[in-house]
């Protein structure tokens, strides 16, 4: 190579460490802005009738055995399609959010874990270079089911979520396919969505609610708005977190479109007290998937077991994990979860180096990944005639 187009090539190199080191390397980051639509399976095309139906159904309590919780009670648009509640409260509860409490008398037990906002869940399973597949996309903290379609009446045969003591788990969805055949209204939109007089099915039912979630997307966090071109739409302090975010290892599992890896993690998080037995999980003893960062502003509280209020708890946990070393890099990993050894802790762990729960920076970086823009509508009505929503008022 002649001296000077080495002196040039040496140049390009300087370059682009300068502009990775500035926050302007977008293409050399794990991170990367959501796509603006979401993909649909090739079984399920969405439309606009199909998105209407599944809107009905989502806030209608008629999926539920008691009739009185819908997949809007634990999913509200006020909460960020989560929750505000460290773990769910399903059938026979009464309110909304941190305000909602168990009825009287009732034998119901809390869902077991927190419960995660459905808002950019039609990206899930995204990886870092933007593909995904939406009829195999993972689904729920265990991951024990895939796509939308199939994720949408698990929670309508769950004894603690939506089923309750009405009808045995093999029935459910059996019961509800025909309480919603037996209404003129629904009959109408299920015909209107798939065609044909016998439209109203469970696979119909699952597809209905998969559309609708799927519609459910918040594309324009000041952190997209970044990485697609605009140098203003994060200010400096965010700038810096998101450098710190990479420098210190949170992007090794938290990076990409929807900052996760869609893996499952065995972390340590304390279990929830108000459970009467240890959470293990399912395949993996203790190992849960990495959640989504996106739009954390609105879905306090955290981890799959709901413990930690604020996102600098969430902090405090990992540089703890770490051990109070870990800010120097000799830090060795501990478990908050007596029911986890130490040697069971993902190795991942060992990676983190500096975790800060007070650094204004990181913080500030990750309430940029929120876009509250995002449909927040309520039907008036539901074709049940039931209250939308359920016992939430």
């Amino acid at each position: 190579m002649r001296p000077r187009t080495a002196a040039f090539v040496f140049a390009g190199v300087v370059l682009v460490v300068l502009l990775f080191a500035s926050g302007t390397g977008r293409s050399q980051s794990a991170m990367s802005a959501l796509p603006l639509a979401a993909s649909t399976p090739a079984g399920n095309p969405s439309s606009p009738a199909r998105i209407a139906l599944g809107r009905q159904l989502f806030w209608d309590p008629v999926l539920s055995g008691n009739k009185d919780v819908a997949c809007g009670t634990c999913h509200h648009p006020r909460f960020g399609y989560a929750e505000n509640l460290d773990l769910s409260i399903g059938v026979d509860g009464i309110g909304l959010g941190g305000s909602r409490r168990f009825g009287r008398g009732t034998t119901i037990p809390f869902v077991k874990r927190n419960s995660q906002t459905i808002l950019n869940v039609a990206f899930n399973g995204i990886d870092e270079t933007g593909r995904y597949t939406p009829s195999a996309a993972p689904m729920f903290w265990d991951m024990r089911a895939v796509s939308l379609e199939q994720q949408a009446l698990v929670p309508i045969k769950t004894h603690e979520e939506m089923r309750g003591n009405a009808y045995p788990e093999d029935d459910a969805v059996a019961v509800v396919v025909g309480r919603l055949a037996a209404n003129a209204e629904y009959r109408t939109l299920f015909s209107s969505a798939f065609g044909g007089s016998q439209a109203v099915t469970a696979d119909n039912l699952g597809k209905a609610l998969a559309a609708f979630q799927r519609s459910l997307t918040a594309t324009q966090a000041p952190f997209d708005r970044y990485m697609r071109g605009d140098a203003n739409a994060m200010n400096a302090s965010e700038l810096r977190g998101m450098r710190r975010f990479e420098r210190i290892g949170c992007a090794n599992c938290h990076k990409g479109p929807m900052f996760s890896d869609f893996q499952l993690h065995v972390l340590g998080v304390p279990d929830n007290p108000k459970l009467p037995a240890s959470d293990a999980g399912r395949d993996v003893p203790y190992a849960f998937r990495t959640a989504s960062l996106r739009n954390l502003t609105m879905t306090a509280p955290y981890m799959h077991s709901g413990v930690f209020n604020t996102l600098e708890d969430v902090l405090e946990f990992y540089d703890d994990v770490r051990g109070r070393g870990g800010r120097r890099g000799g830090g060795v990993n501990r478990s908050r979860n007596p029911n986890v050894s130490r040697d069971q802790l993902d190795p991942l762990l060992q990676r983190l180096r500096g975790v800060d729960d007070d650094d204004p920076d990181l913080i500030a970086f990750l309430r940029a990944l929120s876009d509250e823009e995002f449909d927040r509508t309520l039907p008036t009505r539901v074709p049940s005639g039931l209250p939308v929503g359920g016992r939430i008022q």
